[in-house]
């Protein structure tokens, strides 16, 4: 492996400068700066793609860094994806469009006489190998301090000792401007202990699990080699885990080599980052403070534009856990894990994506990756489950709907929450090439899928039961979801084709799987799966006359069980919402805040403060979101505020998971503006306000078993009445309602 190569190029500007911008793309990832400052404040930029289909560029404003005469600009090009060599199962180091890093980049200069200066990268710049050593996102950073060129990007250094670079051919995809919001990073944390696990061999804890880097600052001769290797958990004796077959050799673990020298040496990582919690240290002269070794919080920067808060103070914790997992994953892309993997699995994206479009702002971003699920698509119109894909995904583990329909889900989202018709305008031909293509491959009238219910309690990956119920489930959906679309888009045949189709899968999923005892079973079943009940139940799929026995038959096994879930992150994604939708909020209190094995208790009393991919304790990731999905019930059930259409054009409220909770309450920042809810109950009473913006209506469900027990604001609107709810119509403004106990 090369080391990551140095470019800089000297130019002169001779007039006053009114405006200058850098247009910049670094494969796979650039660090530049001009006379000596750095350019912006984004890292591992641009954006990942698909570089057969798309190239990123960014745009920087760097009017304040150039000056009247002598300037100099610097690049460093990381490899990211683009160019690795860490061997991996996915075989990132050999996708069709891999290549050593390069660059493409345009400085314009405007003048106060309309004339401008112009510089490009060309074979006039001049190159040689950088300190980075080897740059990797899995197995890390070598960095040789004593290797840097001190002030090699102002004006004036000596490069004659340097070679001109080769002219390089363009990657085939297109070039465009990156549209979401760079990676930054976003906070520093000062550890919360030091050990010695024997001597001269330190473990740091940064007091919770993140996504990121270390930052050291070190004093010792030059020569010293120092190396910091990162992961989430300890192992038995105290050191830190950090391997995966999937990765074999090096990983998570940086090697800084000293300059020497009077002054502490102050360095961080450029080109990859780390899932951890901890950080081994071993090389250094003596044991590190605190403030030697720093970590840093790295992920795209993304608003909060939601707050939830409650009196059950778990739920809290569930919250906030959440979300930090959430954050720790984009990077962008939505990934599954910031350790193990960095994929971005759609299945994982597909169930967390209503929890992230609720606590951040992620219009640009998921613009962004519904680009790359595009760029994704094959000859056939199959979509791998990993996007961006070098290769892999596609028939390595087989077609699995129950993640690729994220691509229908997203762009059904994308209007839901954001009001935007236009993600799905640009869309809609991929789009439908795609869930042709899953309907052209049925069998039997019924979905395949390699994936299914993933990582059940007791079981390691697939689940035990027939997943054509799940992956049937999900086509279903995805379905109706683009017939929706098509309506608002006026593709009145498409919609009608695809509500047709959904309805052939609805029955054929009936008429092999709903049995005569009245519940969901397959004949793999080992014992009863609850997902295989919760999922339909969840997606609209039951007959109505059978929806009190799958119900009923749900509560008994989860009773039997002890309030225990028995789900992978299929059906966890939906399990307490059915509960609460039909009338047993007290069963979902009860698994949300269980606290032996398998639930999210047993997780945060063995020291969670992130989500885990699995239930047990020695679970591989512990930054992993797809089975916190949790938190979607928190924000529609508990507090009882859940999008309706249009970018909350209209939405519903209804807190019907009150059982243990005595107040809850949310906000969020809708693209109408501020909608909340906060309930409480006092004495017999239970007090509502909801905030409704402008433009926007809501359904409010207010909890009383008569009408006459409820006291309704004026400006709103008796709707009907529900088994345990009184339903109103409320425009725009604050409306307080009280239920009389």
């Amino acid at each position: 492996e090369a080391p990551a190569p140095l470019l800089r190029r000297e130019f002169a500007v001779r007039k006053p400068v009114t405006r200058a911008r850098l247009y910049i793309s670094g494969l796979a990832y650039y660090v530049a700066e001009l006379n000596g400052e750095p350019i912006g404040e984004q890292v591992l930029d641009p954006g990942f793609t698909d570089y057969d289909e798309t190239v990123l560029y960014a745009v920087h404003d760097v009017t304040p860094l150039l000056r009247r005469g002598d300037n100099a600009i610097g690049v460093t090009l990381g490899r990211g994806f683009y160019g690795m060599t860490t061997p991996n199962v996915w075989n990132w180091h050999q996708p069709p469009w891999h290549g050593e890093p390069r660059l493409l980049c345009r400085l314009e200069a405007e003048h106060p006489d309309g004339t401008r200066t112009t510089v490009v990268s060309d074979t006039d710049w001049r190159m040689t190998e950088g300190p980075t050593l080897t740059n990797s996102l899995y197995a890390g950073e070598t960095y040789d301090a004593r290797l840097a060129p001190a002030n090699w990007t102002r004006p004036g250094f000596d490069d004659s000792g340097w070679r001109a670079p080769g002219a390089q051919e363009a990657p085939k995809g297109a070039l465009r401007a990156q549209p979401h919001d760079p990676i930054e990073i976003i906070d520093t944390l000062t550890p919360t202990g030091i050990s010695e696990l024997r001597p001269g061999v330190y473990v740091v804890d940064m007091g919770q699990t993140t996504a990121g880097w270390t930052r050291l600052t070190v004093k010792a001769p030059a020569g010293t080699v120092v190396s910091l290797t990162h992961g989430e958990k300890l192992k038995a004796d105290g050191s830190v885990h950090a391997e995966t077959g999937h990765v074999p050799g090096r990983f998570q673990r940086d090697e800084y080599i000293c300059a020497g020298g009077a002054k502490p040496e102050v360095w961080e990582p450029s080109f990859s980052y780390k899932g951890f919690r901890y950080v081994q240290i071993e090389g250094l002269p003596a044991r590190p403070e605190p403030s030697d070794v720093l970590g840093r919080v790295v992920h795209t920067k993304v608003d909060e534009v939601s707050a939830f808060s409650c009196s059950e103070p778990f739920y809290e914790k569930l919250d906030k856990a959440m979300r930090r997992t959430l954050l720790n994953n984009l990077h962008g892309i939505p990934t599954d894990t910031p350790m193990y993997e960095k994929n971005g699995w759609t299945g994982d994206a597909q169930l967390g994506a209503p929890t992230l479009a609720y606590a951040f702002g992620v219009h640009r971003f998921l613009g962004k990756w519904l680009g790359d699920l595009s760029d994704s698509q094959n000859a056939d119109g199959q979509l791998p489950v990993i996007v961006p894909s070098g290769g892999w995904g596609y028939g390595d583990l087989g077609p699995s709907p129950e993640w690729t329909t994220v691509y229908p889900f997203l762009v059904r989202e994308m209007y839901r929450v954001y009001g935007d018709d236009r993600i799905a305008r640009q869309h809609w031909t991929v789009l439908t090439r795609y869930l042709d293509w899953e309907l052209d491959r049925l069998v039997d009238g019924l979905a395949v899928t390699a994936l299914g219910d993933y990582l059940p309690p007791g079981y390691g990956g697939n689940p035990p039961e027939d997943t054509r119920l799940t992956a049937t489930a999900y086509l279903h959906r995805a379905l109706t979801d683009t017939a929706e679309m098509g309506d608002v888009l006026g593709h009145d045949d498409v919609a009608a084709r695809y509500r047709t189709a959904a309805t052939a899968l609805k029955d054929a999923l009936n008429a092999e799987f709903l049995n005569d005892t009245g519940h969901y079973s397959t004949a793999k079943d080992p014992d009863y799966r609850q997902t295989s009940n919760a999922v339909p139940l969840a997606f609209g799929l039951v007959p109505p006359g059978a929806r009190a026995s799958v119900v009923d038959s749900l509560v008994a096994d989860i009773t039997e069980r002890g309030n225990h879930l028995n789900t992978g992150a299929l059906g966890t994604s939906v399990l307490l919402r059915v509960l609460s939708a039909h009338g047993h909020p007290d069963v979902a209190h009860a698994i949300a805040t269980q606290r032996t094995y398998p639930s999210w208790g047993y997780w945060f009393d063995n020291g969670a403060d992130t989500m885990w991919e699995m239930w047990h304790l020695d679970s591989r990731s512990r930054d992993h979101y797809f089975q916190g999905t949790v938190t979607q019930w928190l924000y529609e059930n508990v507090a009882g505020l859940r999008p309706g259409d249009d970018g909350y054009r209209t939405f519903t409220v209804r807190p019907d998971a009150r059982t243990g909770v005595s107040w809850a309450r949310t906000s969020i920042r809708t693209v109408r503006g501020p909608a909340s809810v906060a309930w409480s109950k006092v004495g017999r009473d239970l007090r509502l306000t909801v905030k409704v913006p402008v433009g926007a209506s809501a359904e409010v469900h207010v909890p009383a078993e008569r009408r006459d027990k409820v006291t309704a604001p004026k400006g709103t609107t008796f709707a009907r009445t529900e088994p345990g709810f009184q339903i109103y119509r409320a425009p725009h403004g604050t409306w307080d309602f009280v239920a009389r106990g």
